[in-house]
């Protein structure tokens, strides 16, 4: 009998955690743009004012990010300034959560359906391939090689340590930014 009024609360738990990442995550894709050449050339192939979105349906927590060109990427928050070019959208809040919070690999998640992609295919394995040179870079080695399709062999250590305290001084100086703002 316990169980059933904890269902609640633990959704409403997951939502949080997910809004709460896609917020990192956007300003982190930001960040990475401004600090990775690699990530960079690979936004670099996204036509400039391309728009991603990655949500949780029907009316979930969402991130919105924008090539602004030259591989550098602006995040929007939640809310698109015109329509997406491409929309990752999860299912349900809790397959949003076993992504986010490193239980399963993306890949993992669309094969087993648990997102749809609405938008070019191309564009949106280029920005998998952002995400996930990103999860390698802030997140622990244990915690990333679980989180991307194929940690990437060549990131050393110093590099690792270097680009992230990078990518999260950016992510909290725009969290200062935005609450100063408000």
């Amino acid at each position: 009998m316990l169980a059933k009024p904890l269902r609640p609360m633990a959704l409403q738990a997951r939502r949080l955690y997910v809004e709460l990442m896609f917020q990192v995550m956007g300003r982190a894709l930001q960040g990475i743009s401004e600090v990775d050449q690699v990530a960079r050339d690979e936004a670099r192939e996204l036509p400039e004012g391309f728009l991603f979105e990655m949500m949780v349906r029907p009316r979930g927590p969402s991130l919105v990010v924008e090539h602004t060109g030259e591989g550098r990427f602006h995040y929007h928050g939640d809310n698109p300034p015109r329509p997406v070019d491409l929309s990752i959208q999860f299912k349900h809040i809790a397959h949003a959560f076993l992504v986010v919070s490193f239980q399963e690999k993306t890949s993992v998640a669309f094969a087993h359906d648990r997102m749809l992609v609405d938008g070019d295919i191309g564009y949106a394995l280029r920005m998998t391939r952002i995400l996930n040179r990103l999860e390698a870079f802030i997140l622990p080695k244990l915690v990333a090689s679980r989180a991307v399709k194929e940690y990437p062999a060549n990131l050393k250590l110093p590099q690792k340590v270097l680009s992230a305290a990078r990518i999260y001084l950016k992510v909290a100086t725009q969290f200062f930014d935005t609450a100063r703002a408000s």
